[in-house]
């Protein structure tokens, strides 16, 4: 009874331990972060669906300009090529280039949505106009979801690198997860421009 006793304590002893040290603070961050993760992937998923309807649509315009089409096909098929893994939130150079490829598709429509402003009869299109829409309301949440991933890794990161938690980081091999970084830091929280209510200056 006395062997079982103290067995007992010890196991309460050392739960309190890794509650006290973070441990599932880090369990708790580290689902909260998969699950950000997992609404970043699904909206930019959402944005690589529109592409093919947004291309079919645009190429139906008579001498529309063909290297800018060509650079958005081009930068889908990259950003859809890479496979991403639940390993991709651990590995910082796996995350930047998956990243970069998204940042080129992003460039790429912004560019297509500008040069359609120089063709009227694309403009009067029903459907164009609803897919433009359908893009602005898909980049908005790829900014969001962007957002709560970054607040989410930003907790975790902190988290890992405080004391006494970071003891508990080393013992278990919590590494720091990368997060998303842009050249403008206030890009972060501006969704990308895709509302082409007004004509866009020539680039």
């Amino acid at each position: 009874m006395t062997h079982r006793f103290l067995a007992f304590i010890t196991l309460v002893a050392a739960a309190l331990t890794l509650s006290g040290c973070g441990y599932n603070d880090f369990q708790r961050l580290d689902e909260q972060s998969k699950a950000a993760w997992s609404e970043v992937l699904n909206q930019y998923q959402r944005r690589a669906d529109l592409v093919p309807n947004i291309v079919a649509t645009v190429k139906a315009e008579a001498n529309f300009e063909q290297e800018t089409l060509t650079r958005v096909i081009e930068a889908r098929a990259k950003a859809t090529s890479i496979t991403v893994t639940p390993e991709t939130l651990n590995n910082p150079e796996a995350f930047n280039k998956f990243q970069q490829a998204q940042g080129e598709l992003s460039g790429a429509l912004s560019r297509l949505m500008a040069v359609s402003e120089r063709y009227p009869t694309l403009q009067a299109n029903q459907g164009f106009r609803d897919l433009r829409v359908t893009l602005e309301g898909t980049e908005n949440r790829i900014t969001v979801a962007r957002n709560r991933y970054i607040q989410t890794v930003q907790d975790y990161n902190v988290l890992a690198r405080s004391f006494p938690s970071n003891l508990t980081a080393m013992a278990f091999s919590y590494e720091p997860k990368p997060s998303f970084t842009v050249a403008n830091e206030a890009q972060i929280a501006v969704p990308p421009t895709v509302d082409f209510s007004a004509p866009q200056p020539k680039q």
